[in-house]
């Protein structure tokens, strides 16, 4: 039975780990990291439907009266 070769295993497991670093050092340089983290004030709007002003009740069929 013919031995595995794994002469070849260590370049590539390293070269595969040195392209996951580089390729991880490109996608996070791209985003802009904000020196002072503070939220933004945001103005609530308000809404108004047609059924906020209504009284509305649902009638589920197990608390309708018995026939």
């Amino acid at each position: 039975m013919p031995q595995l070769d794994t002469s070849t295993w260590f370049i590539t497991i390293l070269s595969m780990i040195v392209t996951l670093f580089i390729m991880f050092q490109l996608k996070i340089s791209k985003h802009y990291m904000y020196l002072n983290a503070e939220p933004l004030t945001t103005k609530l709007q308000k809404h108004t439907t047609p059924w906020e002003t209504k009284w509305t009740k649902i009638y589920l069929p197990l608390s309708l009266p018995l026939q």
